[in-house]
Formats: C-alpha cells, sequence, structure tokens
C-alpha cells in the first residue's frame, strides 16, 4: 500500500511542476534534455525527504500530525530540488518556485485524504486489517477486545497473551499462554500488531517484546489509562542511569506566543477587510427583523480567568437574559452549559445568523484587540466557569478561540466533557499548521451546518 501511496506522491509533485511551469510559460521540453539526470532525482528526493518525515509508515496518525508532516516535508522538498535545479544550471522563477510548492501540497493533501477514505471502506468492510495480539490481564484484554472490534479501527484481535494468573477464553479468542509464549505466540497468529494493556507494560514484559519484534515488522501499542495527560507532553529522558518521563508545562510562550499572535493578526486583519461588505448586510437584516443593537456585548473569561467583553452580531430579543431561568428546565446541553435547539429567544435573522456562524464576525475585532485568537476554546460565561470541575479550568490557560477542534466535531452535539477533551487536546497539541489545519476544516463544517442551531 505504502508503494502505490508514493506513486500519487510522485504524480502530484510531477503535476504540480508542470502545472507551475505552463502557468508561467516557461515550460519546454527541449529545456529539460541537458537535465534528464534531475528529472530521474527529483521524485527520488521528494520521496526520500517524505519517508525521512515517516508518511510511509504503518503507524497511522492523526489528521492534524498528518498536516503538519505534510507541511515541513513538501516544503522542505521543495527546497532541495530548488538547490539541484541550480546545482544544475537552472535557475526557477520565484513565482514557479511558490506555485510548485502551493501546488505540491494541495495535490498531497488531495490524494491523501482520498486514500484514507478509500481505506477506511476497505477497514470497514473487514479488510486491511491489523493482525492484533492483545497483552493484559483477562478483564483488561475483555475490555481492549470491546475498543477494538469496533467497526473501521481497522484492527482484527487473533489472540490473547495473559499476563495474569489465570487464563479465561474470551469470545472465542484464543489464549496462547504467559508472555514467555509471546515469540510462538506471534509466529503461529501472524501478528503484525501488538497491543499492550497499561498494567502489563512492566520493565520485563517491555523487554520480552522489544526482544520478539526486534527482528519482526511488528508495531507495538501501549494503552494508556493516563487519561487526563496527553501524550504530546510526555517525553522520555534519560537522567543518569534511569530512564524518566518528563511532563511539559502547558503554555505557549517566547517563539510559540509570537507564532500565533502574528498569524491572528495578518488572517484576522485579513479576514476582517473581506468580510466588511457583509457586516452592512446582517446589520440591515437585523434592524429590519426586531427593534434594539445591532451588536450585543457579553462579559466573558479568558486566558488565565481574566474577564473580557466579547462581541456578536445580536441573535436574541432584547431582553433574552431575563427569560433565562424560565428556560432552565428545557436545557437540553449537559454539564454548565445551557442549549436549546428550538429557542424561543432566538430572532428569525438570529436563527439564520447562528446556522452559519455569521453572529461571530464581530469577534474579529477581539480578536485583533488580543483578548481572542482565531482558533482555541470557546470563551464560556462567569456562571459556567463558576460550575467547572477542576480539570475543566485547565482550558482557560490560552486565549479563547472563535473556532476550534469542538467546531469541526460536531458543535452544539457534543457533551460537554468531549467538549473539554477536544479543547484540552488542542492546547497539548499546538503548532501554527494545526490552527491552519482547523480553520481549514472550520468552512465545510460551517458549509455543511454540522451540529449548528
Amino acid at each position: 500500500m505504502s508503494v502505490w501511496v508514493a506513486v500519487t506522491d510522485t504524480l502530484a509533485l510531477l503535476a504540480a511542476i508542470t502545472i507551475a511551469w505552463l502557468i508561467r510559460g516557461t515550460f519546454r521540453p527541449s529545456s529539460l534534455r541537458p537535465s534528464l539526470l534531475l528529472v530521474v532525482l527529483a521524485p527520488l528526493v521528494y520521496l526520500a525527504v517524505f519517508a525521512g518525515f515517516r508518511l510511509y509508515s504503518l503507524s497511522r496518525l492523526s489528521p492534524a500530525e498528518e498536516f503538519r508532516r505534510i507541511l515541513a516535508a513538501v516544503s522542505a522538498a521543495i527546497s532541495g530540488l530548488v538547490v539541484l535545479c541550480f546545482w544544475f544550471g537552472l535557475s526557477p522563477h520565484r513565482v514557479s518556485i511558490a506555485m510548485t510548492w502551493a501546488l505540491s501540497l494541495v495535490f498531497t493533501l488531495v490524494s491523501r485524504r482520498l486514500w484514507h477514505q478509500w481505506m477506511g471502506r476497505l477497514r470497514f468492510r473487514g479488510d486491511l486489517q491489523f493482525r492484533t495480539l492483545i497483552i493484559g490481564t483477562t478483564a483488561e484484554a475483555d475490555h481492549l477486545l470491546g475498543a477494538m472490534r469496533a467497526k473501521g479501527l481497522g484492527f482484527q484481535v487473533v489472540g490473547h497473551v495473559c499476563t495474569g494468573e489465570e487464563y479465561e477464553r474470551l469470545d472465542g479468542l484464543r489464549v496462547y499462554g504467559s508472555l514467555r509464549h509471546l515469540r510462538s505466540a506471534v509466529d503461529e497468529s501472524g501478528a503484525d500488531c501488538v497491543f499492550m494493556a497499561s498494567t502489563a507494560v512492566t520493565p520485563e514484559a517491555m523487554a520480552e517484546v522489544s526482544r520478539v519484534v526486534r527482528s519482526r515488522p511488528i508495531e507495538v501499542r501501549v494503552s494508556s489509562n493516563m487519561t487526563e495527560i496527553m501524550t504530546s507532553r510526555l517525553m522520555v529522558q534519560q537522567v543518569g542511569s534511569l530512564v524518566a518521563l518528563s511532563l511539559k508545562a502547558v503554555r505557549l510562550t517566547g517563539p510559540q506566543a509570537v507564532a500565533k499572535r502574528t498569524l491572528d493578526i495578518v488572517l484576522g486583519s485579513l479576514a476582517f477587510v473581506i468580510s466588511l461588505p457583509l457586516w452592512g448586510v446582517v446589520a440591515l437584516a437585523i434592524k429590519l427583523d426586531t427593534r434594539g443593537r445591532v451588536l450585543y456585548r457579553q462579559e466573558r473569561i479568558g486566558r488565565d480567568a481574566r474577564p473580557f467583553s466579547i462581541l456578536k452580531f445580536r441573535t436574541m430579543v432584547v431582553g433574552a437574559e431575563a427569560m433565562l431561568e424560565g428556560l432552565q428546565s428545557k436545557n437540553e446541553a449537559t454539564g454548565p452549559l445551557f442549549k436549546l435547539r428550538l429557542d424561543p429567544r432566538v430572532t428569525r435573522v438570529g436563527s439564520w445568523l447562528r446556522m452559519w456562524s455569521l453572529d461571530e464576525l464581530p469577534q474579529l475585532l477581539n480578536v485583533l484587540k488580543g483578548d481572542m485568537s482565531l482558533v482555541g476554546p470557546r470563551p464560556p460565561l462567569p456562571n459556567e466557569v463558576a460550575r467547572y470541575e477542576d480539570w475543566h479550568h485547565d482550558r482557560l490557560v490560552v486565549r479563547p478561540g472563535i473556532t476550534g477542534l469542538w467546531q469541526v466535531r460536531g458543535r452544539s452535539q457534543l457533551p460537554f466533557d468531549d467538549y473539554v477533551r477536544l479543547d484540552l487536546y488542542y492546547i497539548e497539541n499546538w503548532s501554527v499548521a494545526y490552527d491552519l489545519y482547523i480553520l481549514m476544516k472550520t468552512v465545510p463544517a460551517i458549509l455543511l451546518r454540522k451540529g449548528a442551531y
């Protein structure tokens, strides 16, 4: 499968180069004759860089991680190709280079997306499965077995290596014995993946697993019970003769903070200028629909629990907050949130604005002011924060955003705790590329009205 993915990556590069040169009007087949070696080397360099970023490994990457790696790989590969061009005496135009980079990135992302969709359908049908051995106690194996048999995940559980004292056969699953039988279990089952329960991770167990998989192309995964700690914060460090896990603090400081703020100012200013004509249309629609102000100010809680005034286009009738108490019994949301699909306080125009998220356009001013970011956790109300559990407060360590993972994963449909977990995942894994990925995913989420009300 990796071979065919590499073929499509090569085609993406060649298509990008050809289109960029055709648009510039500088493509001449005769100009390549002295540099036929370059034509051969270019795809090889491209694929070598992609392989270096582990874009052809068996491990499945999260969409954000894959986006980050592809962005870095395309940038590095195109830079390498430019150096090769100068080495062979060619002087590519800067516009052609920029267009090749942009088109290569787009074509590669599209081809990878198509590959994932196709492989997802195959996995859902029961093809392209990882033959997986579970290592753990009977109870842990039962839990993992139930989770891994969900359709579309791509795991075919072929056996259980028990670390407990008593062996029990689970739902027809073969038990291969204890860890000392792992080598024969792998050989007999034809496993290409070993999934370890968290309590099975002992020095002795890891040493045995390492010995068994050393000469075999087997992927090892560990189920973590550290649900409140994101793996991006964990680093393995050598401390003298000890191996330790180091837990990083969650703060955007220094270059990271500067990069995120720069992105907010540049893209926020651009979005503000482009959307200005729409502001007039929305304002006129609100005034014609109901009496009251066009813009609505509300106190929200921002970074480090500091309050600020958020701006929105008004979508409710005047006096809506006074009506809230009488509607609490109809609340459809979980946790401290209040959500009502058919909220009687929402105006006709307000319902339309909310459906397309146009009521949030004025928050671009909050972004430019520095109270908010384009991407981040949604800013909560003070009364919501008062009802937070301790771990919910972790979402307040960064600037709140206009959009975020909650926006592209279901918007109003998510339970509150899942909402917070998505926020924490974003905070733990932040990068400029991740912000760009979420912004790109926000557009189809809004157009498809995913979970909006």
